[in-house]
């Protein structure tokens, strides 16, 4: 989510209490969406050109901040490119949203592959030149261990929930001496499992879980999905690792 994956998210059936039952005003005076439709629906308004809509991510009982929605529908910035510079092809990006990173790829001429769980973000991907897919990266996944590279960006770290498990799986996706490029918060944040939700003025999700990964938290659950962590950089403001799967 990116953030913008909000969506590899098992959603669950109903809430479990906390902030968002069904005694938060907020529950009664919004649209309750799944995830991945609301999702969905601000992709494809915002790429349309519409009234900008403001969307939020939200932790449960903690801050919420601006959904980047047109940063993730422009070209790729300085920053990205910074980060791509790390890449080697072939690159599958994991949810992969509307498919800047792998646009920029494709420009550059190099093979690439994107997943995603929402169908707005798929078409749009394809639209801009990329090669993606409505999938899982926990599903069956194609070219699985000759990936040079895979990308866990805009947020991404938080897909499921469970960053070590999601580390361990996308080492199985890339080939001996592949690297894993993730996106994590800044220093100080501590890793953790909280329940999240996308909101409007006229909409809220369903929550659905993801988690949080600082800068100085990705190293042990590297190592112990079997990565290897070589590099944390900032840039732009933001902050990566450079994983590596030994040969």
């Amino acid at each position: 989510m990116n953030a913008h994956d909000a969506i590899e998210r098992r959603l669950p059936a109903a809430d479990a209490g906390g902030a968002g039952a069904l005694g938060d005003p907020a529950r009664r005076l919004h649209r309750l969406e799944p995830a991945e439709l609301l999702y969905g629906r601000l992709l494809a308004s915002a790429a349309a050109g519409g009234e900008p809509v403001e969307a939020r991510f939200r932790i449960a009982q903690g801050r919420s901040q601006k959904l980047p929605l047109g940063r993730w529908l422009g070209p790729v910035d300085a920053t990205d490119r910074a980060v791509l510079a790390h890449a080697e092809p072939p690159v599958l990006d994991i949810g992969c949203g509307p498919g800047r990173h792998l646009a920029a790829l494709a420009a550059a001429g190099h093979d690439g592959l994107g997943l995603d769980l929402s169908p707005v973000a798929v078409r749009l991907a394809r639209a801009r030149g990329a090669e993606a897919i409505l999938r899982s990266v926990f599903a069956d996944v194609p070219r699985a261990g000759t990936w040079r590279s895979a990308l866990l960006l805009d947020g991404n770290i938080g897909i499921g929930g469970a960053p070590g498990a999601l580390l361990a799986r996308a080492r199985a996706l890339i080939a001996p001496g592949g690297i894993v490029l993730v996106e994590t918060e800044p220093p100080g944040v501590p890793t953790r499992r909280v329940r999240v939700r996308l909101e409007t003025r006229a909409a809220i999700s369903t929550w659905f879980g993801w988690a949080t990964v600082g800068a100085d938290g990705i190293a042990p659950l590297a190592r112990a999905a079997g990565l290897e962590p070589r590099a944390t950089f900032a840039a732009g403001g933001r902050w990566f690792a450079r994983l590596e799967r030994p040969r």
